[in-house]
């Protein structure tokens, strides 16, 4: 059983993930790691995965079996276990408890050389729709108080199999960065009355400066204070806490923002590792007015060192409003 540990000194929560335990000479350098060989993800593999828990299906195929276009699965190798209880417990001084979460993988297609970039918009939308559907059921554990959903896209960026994937991981506390986040931005609200993000996509909207790309219900930009090179941000022009919340009529749109940003980094990049994570409220329910959902996009385009570590200070060598003009020129 995973376990989480409690940093007496930060307050922060860390995963030993047993399961996972790993020799010294498991930990090979970066370059000596490939990618390739026989895929679990494919379409006929279903059976080296572990059971489906969603699925966009075909013509009434039976679960587990070919005729997909998205499914979700169980990650063979969880981080976090659903079953069990959580039995918080101190150790002297030190907080503990069991690692009961979710952990499960959503492929995102049966064809093992697309990419999220490549896909048709349905198909980002059936994504986007999957992750509505995986939180929604989560949030009725009541063990469960935030849901993280993010993609490794790219060695360098973490990914561990090429097929297009991205992951869902369910916890039962709320993550130090997380918390930090919504309570900068209640911060923000208390003190001027107004959504911080909403206040961000006015002013964005009207200098231009650092916006991609705009449709009906989304804008893309360049954060002011971005920390990485090329960092993008996807956020809703609705004010919104949550993305589950997010009306139907609106995924093809977030879908159109997402494909598009990740076509033009494709691009301008050559095709670049990245993560992105979907930043939505934790639960249970409270008032969110304070709180507004996006997505966050990384290129690893740099590393993080010593400097960063020890400060908490990025250093970014291109300005947002560069990368924003190069990635409005990509299209």
């Amino acid at each position: 059983m995973p376990e989480l540990r409690r940093d007496p000194i930060h307050g922060g929560w860390v995963i030993i993930s047993t399961e996972r335990s790993r020799r010294p000479s498991d930990f090979a350098p970066e370059e000596r790691k490939t990618v390739g060989g026989f895929c679990p993800l494919c379409e006929g593999n279903e059976d080296r995965t572990p059971p489906e828990v969603f699925a966009f299906r075909e013509n009434g195929t039976p679960p587990n079996s070919p005729g997909w276009s998205l499914r979700v699965v169980p990650n063979k190798f969880p981080a976090l276990r659903i079953e069990g209880e959580l039995n918080r417990e101190g150790e002297g001084m030190y907080d503990k408890m069991n690692g009961i979460g979710a952990h499960e993988v959503v492929i995102e297609t049966p064809r093992h050389f697309e990419s999220l970039s490549t896909l048709p918009l349905k198909a980002v939308e059936y994504v986007l729709l999957a992750y509505r559907e995986r939180i929604v059921d989560l949030r009725r554990d009541p063990r469960l108080r935030y849901v993280m959903v993010f993609k490794n896209y790219g060695v360098a960026a973490g990914a561990s199999l090429e097929h297009s994937h991205s992951q869902i991981i369910a916890l039962p506390i709320v993550p130090t960065r997380v918390r930090e986040e919504i309570q900068g931005a209640k911060n923000y609200f208390d003190y001027k009355d107004r959504c911080v993000y909403c206040d961000i996509i006015r002013q964005e909207l009207r200098d231009r400066r650092r916006v991609v790309y705009e449709n009906q219900g989304f804008v893309s930009l360049a954060p002011f204070a971005s920390r990485f090179p090329f960092e993008m941000w996807i956020l809703p022009k609705l004010h919104q806490p949550s993305f589950e919340l997010m009306a139907s009529s609106l995924f093809p749109l977030a879908a159109e923002a997402l494909s598009d940003i990740l076509q033009r980094l494709k691009e301008v990049l050559e095709d670049p590792p990245y993560n992105y994570i979907l930043h939505t409220s934790s639960f249970p329910e409270e008032d969110w007015n304070h709180y507004h959902w996006h997505f966050e996009i990384m290129p690893k385009l740099t590393k993080v060192a010593g400097f960063e570590w020890g400060t908490g200070f990025y250093i970014n060598p291109t300005p947002p409003e560069e990368a924003a003009e190069y990635l409005r020129e990509a299209k």
